[in-house]
């Protein structure tokens, strides 16, 4: 191992050490310990001394260690539902590369979009905001990230995580999953948990209609905002590697779909379709949520076969191509999450809000958006939207003003994280995407998203409609 190897490798144990010093004095040991696994996990998934899989794993050994909570709080993150979720889509999708199906889907990709790079970016950063107005942004994610990677590497991309091309493309899919999410109610749980606050606040009923009118707007801003981001990323080409006549014969040359690719294609369609369509059985099969609904499509393809007469997909294929690191990397920051809250961090966190002069201005909107998103970084939308909305509505009211607004304002910050590989942003990273890239220009577009969001804010506080439920 390198000198430079070593120093990695050590930065992070060096860090988390310096942090719980520095801490201990205002956050307790436990809440300094769960601040620093923050910075050591984000310092190796910055150098990547390790793999990022092995640094998510990281909140078990550090809780174990220093019994900061129970383990079986830390523990149950790493196959929760949404780790399910993920299991049972890289299940069906895994009969894609073996029938042919991801090249037949690329060329189709290409054929319909083009290959210009701006034009990519503009319709997967379009599609997959869209989307997640009205489905989990884990699922919109999962549905674009494999027939993205997939049109890269035909198109000539080999490495994806070393392409300056792959990266804008996974980043508008990781990216526009996360910002869709505050459209409409039913874009993430995190909306749910802000509507089941505002009617208890309230006393009446939040209309989905009212959400609309409030966010369809804002969400129109912030997705410009990207868009012109992640065009000016750095790109080697202005296109992709051939033409859209080039990708028209080469589709030619498939022929009509095999049996195996009408059933790979099919059963993903069903997946998101149950997904989509839950609340019509929702009441007589309330267990039955996406999660399950993507396993059980997933196992389906063990007893599905082709037109060969060959299973689908077997369990030795499935073993060995698992992306077992995409569920530790995802299912690592809601693991960090429950460290944070439970051991007091998040609290000690909002409780230093009151040392900023608030007078509910501008200042009082750009802190309440800055640590909301920060927050969402270090743990889940959920997690952001349970810890910011009550320390938003307690500040306000003791500032004496209403605090419906600000809890809007809030619920943008939530969904507009960028940085750290955990929640949705991990599926590109699973992907190919590097981490580092990600990290880099992540922490450049939240700087500026965070000082949107205040600027809308405190525009709309201007406007005595907004904050009327």
């Amino acid at each position: 191992m390198t000198k430079n190897q070593w120093i990695k490798l050590i930065s992070g144990p060096a860090a988390f050490t310096a942090v719980i010093f520095m801490l201990q004095g205002s956050f307790g040991f436990n809440g300094a310990a769960a601040m620093a696994t923050a910075v050591w996990m984000a310092l190796w998934w910055i150098l990547r001394p390790v793999s990022i899989a092995v640094t998510s794993l990281l909140p078990i050994v550090i809780n174990s260690v220093f019994s900061l909570i129970p383990s079986t709080q830390v523990i149950s993150q790493y196959f929760s539902e949404i780790c399910i979720l993920l299991l049972g889509s890289d299940m069906i999708c895994m009969t894609w590369s073996s029938t042919g199906l991801d090249k037949r889907l690329s060329v189709k990709t290409l054929c319909y979009i083009g290959t210009s790079m701006q034009q990519q970016v503009l319709v997967w950063l379009g599609a997959s905001a869209f989307l997640s107005v009205f489905l989990p942004n884990v699922v919109v994610a999962e549905i674009f990230c494999p027939i993205a990677a997939a049109m890269l590497r035909f198109a000539g991309e080999k490495d994806l995580s070393h392409s300056l091309l792959a990266a804008p493309i996974l980043l508008a899919i990781g990216w526009g999953s996360g910002i869709g999410g505050f459209g409409s109610p039913i874009g993430g749980s995190a909306n749910l948990v802000a509507i089941s606050y505002l009617e208890k606040m309230t006393g009446h009923e939040f209309m989905y209609v009212d959400w609309v009118m409030r966010f369809a707007p804002i969400l129109l801003i912030v997705f410009l905002l990207n868009l012109l981001f992640l065009w000016h990323l750095p790109m080697p080409v202005n296109e992709l590697q051939g033409t859209r006549e080039y990708f028209q014969k080469v589709y030619a040359s498939f022929g009509p779909m095999r049996r195996g690719e009408k059933i790979g294609l099919s059963v993903f369609a069903l997946a998101i379709a149950l997904a989509f369509l839950r609340p019509l059985f929702a009441g007589f099969l309330p267990g039955l949520k996406p999660a399950y609904c993507f396993l059980l499509l997933g196992m389906l393809m063990f007893v599905l076969y082709d037109e060969n007469g060959s299973v689908m997909l077997r369990w030795e294929y499935a073993e060995s191509h698992a992306m077992w690191g995409m569920y530790f990397l995802f299912a690592s920051g809601i693991a960090l999450g429950r460290l944070l809250i439970q051991t007091g961090a998040v609290k000690r966190l909002a409780e230093a809000l009151s040392a900023f002069p608030l007078d509910g201005g501008f200042i009082t909107v750009l802190v309440f958006a800055a640590f909301t998103t920060l927050m969402a970084e270090i743990s889940s939308n959920t997690a952001a939207a349970s810890v910011s909305i009550p320390v938003v509505a307690s500040i306000c009211q003791s500032l004496s003003l209403n605090p419906v607004p600000y809890i809007l304002v809030t619920i943008i910050a939530q969904s507009c994280a960028y940085v750290l590989p955990v929640s949705t942003r991990a599926i590109p990273v699973a992907f190919g995407l590097d981490a580092g890239v990600q990290i880099r220009e992540g922490v450049k577009l939240t700087l500026l998203n965070v000082l949107l969001t205040a600027c809308i804010g405190f525009v709309c506080l201007q406007i005595p409609w907004f904050g009327k439920l």
